[in-house]
């Protein structure tokens, strides 16, 4: 299969927060730029998505979150939540 990438994507948008909502037939995947000193964030791109394809998203991150780790090292988190950061199956709502 041939992926074609139109220019306009390729850049890519940074975003530092995502929220994801679901339903029973979608999860809705909603990328964020939240910058400092500005109190309104703003949605900078939205996947929606069948509830198996996000499975198969959770499943890619997770093995490609292992094989950064093994090159580069451990990622290591700021402390959140009182010191507590959840395990990764923990995880609910938003990143």
């Amino acid at each position: 299969m041939q992926i074609e990438i139109k220019d306009d994507v390729a850049d890519g948008v940074y975003a530092n927060m995502a929220v994801i909502a679901h339903s029973t037939s979608e999860f809705v995947l909603d990328f964020i730029r939240l910058l400092p000193g500005i109190p309104k964030a703003q949605v900078k791109s939205r996947v929606i998505m069948t509830p198996e394809h996000a499975k198969r998203l959770m499943f890619a991150l997770q093995d490609n979150v292992r094989k950064y780790e093994a090159l580069f090292g451990e990622i290591r988190m700021p402390e959140a939540h009182n010191g507590y950061i959840p395990k990764m199956d923990e995880f609910k709502g938003e990143a």
